[in-house]
């Protein structure tokens, strides 16, 4: 059986990354601000939404499977809604910018990277089950991939005195949020076909179709 996230362990753990993706966007937030980084935008904004969306997988658990995947697909869309914001503030960028500041891109990506490491070793044992469960590992496993090449970004910036380094890093992560927002709205849309077409459904609706007959 999938596992659906109804266990005690699973919400402490869930509830302590809530916790963690606060913390971190409050952290961040500032900083990208003070920086002028897209790759920071990013960051400030994965933080924001990892955290509201925590918040309704936990909600989602032990709910029905049709809720679960629900929770799963608004999850997918602001990844997708992301995806895009930070696409139109990288082009912003690249037309009106300047360099940002590299220390910063790289001191505060250490830091998502630490708060981020944190949330993962609370997570990895958790990592298999339903899509809202399946969700939460997807979207800790891309703040790792983030908060890595955010700091990377912050030594590339310094080395060449460019912000395009920075760009490129913003476009990239659009681009692995969109993937993930995809690979997890296939997975909710599969656990729904198979919630409808369950033997239980079926049976319903031949009893019912029967019922409406004899009348």
């Amino acid at each position: 059986m999938v596992f659906d996230g109804a266990s005690v362990g699973y919400r402490r753990a869930l509830m302590g990354v809530i916790a963690i993706n606060l913390v971190g966007f409050g952290v961040v937030a500032v900083g990208g601000l003070m920086a002028g980084s897209a790759s920071l935008a990013a960051n400030t904004l994965d933080f924001a939404a990892d955290a509201a969306t925590y918040a309704l997988s936990l909600w989602a658990i032990g709910k029905s499977v049709q809720v679960r995947a629900g929770a799963a697909l608004i999850k997918s869309g602001s990844l997708a809604l992301m995806a895009a914001g930070i696409l139109g503030f990288a082009i912003w960028r690249a037309i009106t910018g300047v360099t940002p500041e590299a220390g910063v891109i790289s001191g505060l990506g250490l830091f998502g990277a630490a708060a981020n490491l944190l949330a993962a070793l609370l997570l990895v044992r958790y990592r298999n089950g339903d899509a809202n469960v399946r969700s939460v590992w997807l979207c800790t496993r891309n703040d790792m991939i983030q908060c890595l090449a955010v700091a990377a970004t912050g030594v590339a910036v310094a080395v060449t005195g460019s912000r395009w380094p920075d760009l490129v890093v913003g476009i990239f992560l659009a681009g692995v949020f969109l993937r993930s927002a995809w690979q997890i709205t296939v997975q909710a849309r599969q656990e729904l076909r198979e919630a409808n077409t369950a033997p239980e459904n079926r049976d319903f609706v031949t009893h019912s179709r029967q019922s409406t007959a004899e009348l």
